[in-house]
């Protein structure tokens, strides 16, 4: 059996240990995991041409609106998201998912973060994976959210699937001079953007007690740099690929995730 991550650049990607250490542990002899660079527009064409080894793939950025739009069947959460990073093979085709919801909440929670129930967050960008932050904050209780980005017209999206998922929302451009006392406000503040793209606003982001950078390479991101100096808490992408990636293993394999064992290989190759 086949499985790859699909993105853009991929080569970074750290799904392939996660997904090879899961079927060692499993004993799925031959199954095999690859990194696949693949844009948005040459998804659909690739899967097309997909034989019937192939399980699943991890779609990562720019795919992950594609992947949903590609699929026969969707969950519910990714629906809401408007993103999948997960393409699960079927008998009538593909299914999309979005584990990157489990991936945050998880990321969450084991910074001891269960309950957001009546606080504000902050979400920081509005691309493909500010909306499963969404959902995984309301998820897990949060009342408002402030979704900080380049532009109105780019954070709507966004903005509209936190309406959809029950939180009340407003927006925030990057150069709005409030940044400091929305981040001192939020609970938490989840950062979705590349690294290079907080970095003018990193010290006032850090003012935020606990964050969650979605980037783990490079790392540490110059906002974690400044979180950690600020003295806050900050949790890296790393924390997140691994949540996400159990729910990916379970729905290619059928079988429970070896987490353990997932959890060493990648404390290995760091």
């Amino acid at each position: 059996m086949r499985a790859a991550v699909l993105g853009s650049p991929v080569e970074h990607s750290k799904s392939p240990i996660l997904h090879r250490a899961a079927y060692r542990a499993l004993g799925l002899d031959g199954w095999t995991y690859d990194r696949i660079e693949c844009t948005g527009e040459q998804l659909p064409g690739m899967l097309d041409g997909f034989g019937p080894e192939w399980v699943g793939v991890s779609v990562t950025m720019p795919g992950k609106v594609s992947a949903l739009n590609y699929a026969g069947e969707r969950t519910e959460r990714a629906v809401l998201a408007g993103s999948a990073n997960t393409l699960v093979r079927t008998a009538s085709g593909w299914r999309a998912d979005c584990t990157d919801v489990d991936g945050i909440a998880g990321a969450l929670r084991g910074a001891g973060v269960v309950d957001l129930s009546g606080k504000a967050v902050t979400v920081v960008g509005a691309g493909g994976t500010s909306r499963p932050a969404i959902v995984a904050l309301a998820g897990l209780g949060a009342a408002a959210v402030t979704v900080v980005a380049r532009s109105a017209d780019r954070a709507s999206e966004t903005l509209q699937c936190a309406v959809s998922a029950g939180l009340r929302a407003e927006f925030a451009d990057m150069a709005d001079p409030r940044l400091t006392a929305i981040a001192s406000a939020s609970a938490v503040l989840v950062s979705t953007v590349p690294a290079a793209g907080a970095e003018h606003i990193a010290t006032a982001l850090a003012h935020a007690p606990l964050v969650l950078d979605a980037i783990y390479d490079p790392w540490p991101t110059p906002l974690a740099a400044a979180v950690e100096l600020a003295g806050g808490t900050v949790v890296g992408g790393l924390a997140m690929l691994l949540e996400q990636a159990y729910g990916q293993v379970e729905q290619f394999t059928g079988e429970p995730a070896p987490r353990a064992a997932m959890r060493a290989a990648l404390a290995t190759a760091q």
